[in-house]
């Protein structure tokens, strides 16, 4: 018996892409160079920062200029972490019926909690997630198990019993590490060269009110 919904942040509740992307082409401009195209940042906005400047730099951690643009970067972003973010079409309503059915639901997400916190306090969730898991809540991110196991210890409910819903493959790696029933947010940041049918979900979902028919009925 399903008794809580836990989702992954960045691509699953809240489309923050736009406010990433800003924080990149804001980078950009004052490094004298051409802003790259939204259509080209979102699909990375689940991948972090290092995906983000490979992009917009060509650069990756073992390069000496990556870490200094890596810091500012982030100080953009920082800046403006909820400015055009905004939740997804029905997460709302998803949460509301997840409340309805008795059940508990919190984030578990590889986002620092130097972003994560300001965010999830400026969300309009008609209910407060339960936990909120941030990458460095407990010192090693997904798809490690501890950030899940963390979240269902404060929730005190056997991880068995959780759904977990995320964009990405570690997302589903994580929650299947710890026998939570996974869910696959197909609607959210996932590149063309992703093979998501080969991650093993248990669950596919195209828009968030979907998850309703997999949660127990209101009673």
């Amino acid at each position: 018996m399903i008794r809580a919904v836990l989702f992954d942040l960045d691509g699953t509740i809240a489309d923050t892409a736009p406010d990433l992307a800003g924080a990149l082409n804001r980078l950009l401009l004052e490094e004298g160079r051409e802003p790259q195209p939204y259509a080209a940042i979102r699909p990375l906005a689940s991948h972090g920062a290092r995906g983000i400047l490979e992009l917009g730099f060509g650069l990756t951690p073992a390069d000496a200029e990556f870490s200094p643009l890596l810091a500012r970067f982030l100080d953009h972003y920082q800046n403006q972490v909820c400015q055009d973010t905004v939740l997804f079409d029905g997460i709302s309503e998803l949460i509301t019926q997840i409340n309805a059915r008795g059940l508990a639901w919190g984030i578990i997400t590889n986002k620092p909690m130097r972003f994560t916190d300001p965010l999830v306090q400026r969300l309009p969730f008609p209910i407060a997630p339960k936990t909120c898991v941030s990458g460095d809540t407990v010192g090693i991110p997904k798809p490690a198990p501890e950030p899940m196991l963390y979240a269902a210890a404060e929730l005190g409910i056997d991880p068995a019993h959780c759904l977990y819903v995320g964009d990405a493959e570690r997302d589903i790696e994580a929650g299947r590490n710890v026998g939570m029933t996974t869910v696959l947010a197909n609607y959210g940041y996932i590149r063309a060269s992703d093979q998501p049918q080969s991650w093993g979900a248990d669950i596919l979902i195209e828009h968030p009110l979907e998850l309703l028919q997999y949660l127990p009925p209101l009673q």
